[in-house]
């Protein structure tokens, strides 16, 4: 079994910190948006309804434009560099990848390959939900989504 499947989603309101960074200031910016979210999150008129995550766009001229995140309830009024966004609606390949973070920067290009392999046309968003923090980094579980066309 390939761990893939396909699904639909649904729209889901964000509250985000946008950036557009070079890919060895990934995890700079992730950390950095983190710590904005966390002081914002308790003023603002939403709360959080879901797990955190990151949305990220296809790669262009070696940057990429990613949304560090968390699930909410509702819109909201933007408040400084935490805005409000949404997760996507739509089909979608996803995967559980069940391990280490240290893992993610070989899951992207396995995912994208499957989809290649079974003729799937990627519209270019894709994101990573991260489950709760396990005790067992190997027990850690991050859900994989790619939107289709």
């Amino acid at each position: 079994m390939s761990g893939y499947s396909i699904v639909t989603v649904e729209r889901q309101h964000t509250a985000v910190v946008r950036a557009t960074v070079a890919f060895a200031d990934l995890q700079t910016a992730e950390r950095v948006a983190r710590t904005k979210l966390a002081h914002a999150l308790p003023t603002l008129r939403t709360e959080q309804a879901g797990d955190s995550f990151t949305l990220c766009r296809a790669p262009k001229d070696g940057k990429m434009a990613i949304e560090p995140g968390v699930i909410v309830a509702r819109a909201f009024d933007s408040d400084g560099d935490v805005v409000c966004s949404q997760l996507p609606a739509g089909r979608v390949v996803k995967r559980v990848l069940v391990g280490p973070f240290d893992q993610l920067p070989q899951a992207w290009p396995a995912l994208f390959a499957w989809c290649a392999s079974e003729r799937l046309k990627r519209e270019g968003t894709f994101w990573q939900v991260y489950g709760p923090t396990a005790a067992d980094p190997a027990r850690q579980e991050t859900t994989l989504y790619a939107l289709l066309a």
